[in-house]
């Protein structure tokens, strides 16, 4: 059996949703298509039609199945919302892990400032390269920490822009994931990262940007490559993206077989009749 409360949650979905309900077929999809992330309203889509289902009335088992999809829908959120775009959503690879918006950081009319998203993405991207020093390549860490500085080989800022998605609210948490647009090589003396900015009480994206960050050389005050271990780790992650997408990817069409089990066996059932319940029972 589910808990309670997490049947309530879906049928508070389906009451609550301004938004129609989007329907999945479960037929395979063409080959270009499997390689595309889903709407980023699919989560809280998703939801809904598994509430549908379970207010529609369904048997003893299928309420079961149900609740494993939910189960796996509030564990692997961040996966399913970010991870099938290639972000590497592991706290030891996010930039801000759950990271607290404060009310102070809220503008005239209640909404998280403008100006808050790029020093978001700003201190997601510092943090993403300490990253790479404490985790996962700390046999270099010095040389690591020191592209935040002017010391040697480090990175600067081109140019940042921002697509606002909706406006955040306080209170919320945000995890903010970056990643490699291209794979970088020898030759690289800029990269291009995507940048999601993820909402925790919405749990889809509140912003996006697009980094364009220079490798420049302050020592000869020019652009630079950067060092051969360094493209070889920013390498392995860019193919570690490209696993996790279709790692991700694999995983929602998993769940929408079973979403669409449940509907086939629910309401879409051909003599399907809605229980409404019995004085008697």
């Amino acid at each position: 059996m589910i808990p309670t409360r997490a049947v309530g949650r879906a049928a508070r979905v389906v009451a609550a949703s301004k938004f129609p309900v989007r329907h999945y077929s479960a037929a395979p999809r063409a080959p270009e298509e499997s390689n595309q992330a889903p709407s980023s309203r699919w989560l809280s889509d998703t939801k809904a039609r598994i509430g549908k289902c379970i207010t529609f009335g369904m048997s003893k088992s299928l309420v079961d199945e149900a609740g494993q999809v939910l189960r796996v829908l509030g564990r692997d959120w961040r996966d399913l919302t970010a991870g099938t775009e290639g972000y590497l959503t592991d706290p030891k690879r996010a930039g801000l892990h759950r990271h607290n918006i404060v009310w102070g950081e809220q503008d005239s009319m209640g909404h998280v400032n403008n100006v808050m998203y790029v020093r978001y993405a700003e201190s997601g991207r510092c943090n993403t390269v300490r990253n790479f020093a404490k985790y996962v390549d700390p046999a270099h860490r010095q040389a690591w920490e020191d592209l935040l500085t002017a010391r040697g080989i480090g990175l600067i800022l081109k140019s940042i822009t921002v697509d606002f998605k909706f406006p955040m609210t306080w209170p919320d948490r945000i995890s903010v994931y970056h990643k490699f647009r291209s794979c970088p090589d020898e030759s690289t003396t800029s990269l291009i990262l995507d940048v999601l900015i993820l909402s925790e009480n919405k749990q889809r994206p509140a912003a996006r940007c697009l980094e364009d960050v220079v490798v420049y050389d302050y020592r000869v005050g020019k652009k630079s490559t950067m060092e051969p271990f360094m493209v070889e780790q920013l390498r392995k992650t860019f193919e570690l993206q490209e696993k996790t997408k279709k790692e991700n990817l694999t995983k929602i069409q998993t769940i929408e077989e079973q979403v669409r089990h449940l509907e086939k066996q629910s309401w879409d059932r051909p003599d399907a009749v809605e229980d409404f319940g019995s004085a008697a029972k």
